[in-house]
């Protein structure tokens, strides 16, 4: 992973907090599109079915503003490759 994969912010870390990346040995998977685009979410110790099902994640920064969620689900994985790497907007949900 470059330099830029270790500067990026989890999903649900705080902008003060002084570790709001990445930790090494976690796994993640990239947030595409809508209001959490560009953020990692851990899925460490998800069961496989979770990770496959995707995430309503709450997000101030949606449509349905403070309270609301936005949906989230894998991607195709890459190449055959099992690995999701990628959950896609869906939408958000109140």
């Amino acid at each position: 992973m470059d330099a830029a994969w270790w500067n990026r912010w989890v999903f649900g870390s705080e902008p003060d907090e002084p570790e709001r990346g990445p930790r090494p040995g976690h796994d993640y998977v990239e947030l595409v599109g809508g209001p959490l685009d560009g953020m990692l979410l851990d899925v460490t110790g998800w069961p496989p079915q979770e990770v496959v099902d995707g995430a309503l994640l709450m997000s101030e920064h949606g449509w349905f503003g403070p309270g609301g969620r936005s949906e989230y689900a894998p991607a195709e994985p890459v190449s055959g490759s099992g690995d999701v790497g990628r959950f896609v907007w869906r939408g958000d949900v109140p």
